[in-house]
């Protein structure tokens, strides 16, 4: 059975403003199953089978006129070559239709933004979001949900979380990370994966991840591009406005599913998060990274930031949109108290030339208008931010 996506309608749009549509996202988020859907009269062919392979790459264009109306073309990231021919070829006839699809953006943006400008309109399908899984099965707890993640075969088939997992890392390890010249070691690499999940909502320190994996500052940033372009993890820059402060630098490292992040941080199980120390790490990349699916289901560009001075006050999440910005405090505890908007309230105070709505997000029940801003719990901050 089909199901719906909600980036679907911006995937429609898309398709009237440009002859070239490119879908990215990584591997099993549903890219396939929503384009061979949603385009059902257009052809559909994977770059991944050997022979499709071996024809695009060494005869380009007999293999695009093998597509007279157009066609799905999927992991189209393995003949980046492609690109220059479909220009010429939606040139010459306005009424084809490309779609493509990627699971691996290294140095693909670059060539798609120079053979294909004012052609292609540019969309990601991330995993499952919360409302996307409300509307298959209901959601029972924010542990829950932040340790399952949205992969969609984890909602939809009976396959074991660690089973699925697994596999999927030894598929992403021996398709994507070995198919790049800068990583040798698989396995130093999957060391360095678990490293990060260890370092989530952490401003990035690459010099002590470089120490901790045993390799070069230089590859370590080599590798945090890689998982960047595989859409496993997103970094968020810390806002650029100057309060005459000391402020934080560096990025802080999410990633897009925290069900991968749970397996790779070997926690088995959602009662397992609920005492970990880990778990509110775990519960602020959950919800930031729901937030930011929310925006690219809708075809935004997410303008997401975090502040953080040197004496670590901090808001974990600053959305700048719509002409105002949404200042919100994540916190994995099911009780309200005061002290949990010490972050807001720092804020509050150095940004008084600017107005921002500020929200304390929590994983209790209770909704309340406060002084400094809005109490939400989480579910409701899903749905209304």
């Amino acid at each position: 059975m089909f199901l719906h996506r909600q980036i679907e309608n911006a995937l429609l749009a898309h398709t009237q403003w440009y002859p070239i549509i490119y879908l990215g996202g990584p591997r099993q988020s549903g890219k396939t199953t929503l384009l061979q859907n949603l385009f059902p009269e257009l052809p559909y062919a994977s770059l991944e089978d050997p022979d499709v392979l071996l024809l695009a790459i060494e005869d380009p264009r007999r293999f695009l006129n093998s597509y007279p109306k157009g066609a799905i073309l999927d992991e189209v990231q393995r003949v980046p070559q492609l690109f220059s021919y479909l220009q010429t070829k939606v040139d010459g006839d306005k009424s084809l239709r490309f779609v493509l699809s990627g699971s691996q953006n290294f140095l693909l943006m670059e060539k798609i933004t120079q053979s294909l400008a004012g052609r292609v309109g540019i969309l990601n399908l991330l995993p499952f979001s919360f409302q996307e899984i409300e509307n298959i099965k209901p959601v029972h707890s924010l542990e829950e949900s932040a340790w399952r993640g949205g992969y969609p075969a984890l909602h939809t088939s009976t396959v074991p979380q660690d089973v699925f997992f697994n596999n999927y890392i030894q598929t992403y390890l021996e398709r994507d990370v070995r198919s790049l010249k800068n990583v040798g070691d698989l396995t130093l690499f999957s060391r360095f994966m678990r490293l990060c999940a260890g370092r989530i909502g952490q401003p990035l320190n690459m010099s002590s991840l470089a120490t901790d994996v045993g390799v070069a500052v230089n590859t370590i940033k080599a590798w945090l591009s890689v998982l960047e372009a595989s859409y496993m993890i997103f970094m968020l820059a810390p806002f650029h406005q100057n309060f005459n402060k000391r402020q934080t630098k560096s990025p802080k490292m999410y990633f897009f599913d925290t069900g991968l992040a749970c397996h790779l941080l070997s926690i088995s199980a959602p009662g397992q998060l609920e005492t970990h120390h880990y778990l509110g790490n775990i519960v602020e990349n959950y919800l930031i990274a729901e937030l930011y699916k929310k925006r690219t289901n809708a075809g935004k560009r997410p303008a997401f930031w975090f502040w953080q001075d040197q004496k670590n006050h901090e808001v974990d999440l600053l959305i700048e949109e719509d002409g105002k910005t949404l200042a919100i405090e994540i916190k994995s505890s099911q009780t309200y108290n005061t002290r949990l908007l010490s972050g807001l309230q720092h804020w509050e105070n150095l940004n008084k030339g600017t107005k921002s709505d500020n929200y304390l997000v929590y994983a209790g029940p209770l909704s309340m208008e406060l002084e400094l801003g809005q109490l939400m719990p989480w579910q409701s901050a899903l749905k209304e931010l």
